[in-house]
């Protein structure tokens, strides 16, 4: 009889333990799936590595500021990434694309679209409940005991360029500059900048690299993240100038068009077309207001920020229901009035932030803004930016190019 009570025991026991077993690895397995990296046919290196998540159940609201290239959102990020309760992070998208798109296709291609789609909302997600070791999927060459050299950008985040992510030499509330920080931190240790993210509030993301709004619909009505999206536009002619300004060599037929006067025949149009559809697409979305987004959605235009950076400021930070910190009210002041030449950084953020709205008038023949016009009428007129008429309307800093618009909220 005594015998046979131990047996029923070392039973339950064990069965007590598989069912153990079972949780964690289900647990540890079913949230860290990389669907991404399966479609790419890669293999799943860290998904059944990385801790298990905590899911964000406060009402802490989060931000993704959607957006293209050259439209001001590093200066828009740095609305978010001055706040000492926001933990910011620079484009990690970039790693996925870096990953999964081979570059001789750029990600054209609707398959290309749909894994760099499906592994970015995957990530998101995780960012925004701190999990940074899901990152580690997308980083090249993968971290060693969650440390890495490879993060992109990552000087341009102050929380990872600060104690207790990064202890330099120096003050105990030293922050780096860029250059700084990459140069001085050394390797970055993703555990402890978790860490650093779980201390704050609120995660802002800053991406160029999901097309529209509608792509994050799963983000947005998902409760657990409270997420908030700041739609952030930019004149196209305005984008053009700075693209072809900037990425001088991907955009030298356009710079070249401009020196001769004459289109070449091989232009590719759809480095300016493109964004006026995605923007039209996205911004579409926005302003029909589906009960999806009430509340979540803000179409910020960069031109109505440059010319009131405190006032926009404020009326974001109303939007997001977070109360607006002194520090980014000071750099603000610092950073939107100075010398021009102090931001000659192609992701520089320190300028004259009304004089750069407007300078693309004068980096673009005439030629060029009536084709670009006439290739963008839809969104340019859904946006309010003016067309300008002639040579002499384009060039006159008297004649405003923005129609006084209020894009409000959808609360």
């Amino acid at each position: 009889m005594q015998c046979s009570w131990k047996a029923v025991l070392l039973l339950a026991l064990a069965s007590i333990a598989i069912q153990y077993t079972a949780i964690r690895t289900f647990t540890a397995k079913s949230f860290h799936t990389c669907p991404g990296l399966a479609e790419a046919g890669l293999a799943e290196r860290l998904c059944e590595e990385g801790p298990t998540f905590t899911y964000n159940l406060s009402r802490k609201t989060h931000i993704l500021i959607l957006a293209t290239t050259r439209s001001g959102s590093s200066f828009v990020g740095q609305l978010f990434n001055q706040h000492l309760d926001v933990f910011y992070l620079f484009e990690p998208l970039y790693h996925v694309q870096n990953t999964l798109i081979p570059r001789f296709t750029q990600g054209k291609s609707p398959a290309d679209r749909r894994v760099m789609l499906g592994a970015s909302r995957d990530l998101l997600r995780s960012l925004y409940d701190c999990d940074l070791y899901f990152l580690e999927n997308y980083i090249k060459p993968p971290p060693v005991n969650h440390t890495t050299d490879r993060i992109f950008r990552r000087g341009a985040s102050r929380v990872l360029c600060s104690r207790p992510v990064c202890d330099p030499p120096g003050a105990p509330d030293l922050v780096l500059e860029e250059g700084d920080c990459v140069r001085k931190c050394g390797l970055l240790n993703l555990t402890v900048a978790a860490e650093a993210c779980r201390e704050r509030s609120h995660v802002a993301i800053k991406t160029v690299r999901v097309p529209e709004v509608n792509d994050l619909r799963a983000l947005v009505e998902d409760p657990r993240l409270n997420l908030k999206v700041i739609q952030l536009v930019r004149d196209p002619r305005g984008i053009l100038a700075s693209r072809s300004e900037t990425f001088r060599d991907t955009y030298r037929l356009w710079r070249l068009w401009y020196g001769t006067g004459r289109k070449p025949y091989n232009l590719d149009v759809t480095q300016l077309t493109t964004v006026c559809e995605d923007f039209s697409n996205s911004v579409s979305t926005g302003l029909t207001r589906p009960s999806w987004l009430k509340g979540k959605y803000m179409l910020v235009r960069y031109e109505d920020l440059a010319r009131n950076p405190m006032k926009k400021t404020e009326e974001i930070y109303g939007f997001l229901g977070i109360p607006l910190d002194g520090h980014v009210a000071r750099w603000i002041q610092n950073n939107t009035r100075g010398d021009p030449t102090l931001g000659k950084h192609k992701y520089g953020t320190v300028r004259n932030s009304a004089a750069t709205a407007e300078k693309w008038r004068f980096r673009l023949s005439y030629d060029i803004v009536a084709f670009a016009q006439n290739a963008c009428q839809h969104v340019l007129a859904q946006l309010g930016y003016k067309k300008a008429a002639s040579e002499e309307e384009l060039k006159n800093p008297a004649i405003s190019l923005v129609e006084e618009r209020d894009f409000r909220p959808f609360s």
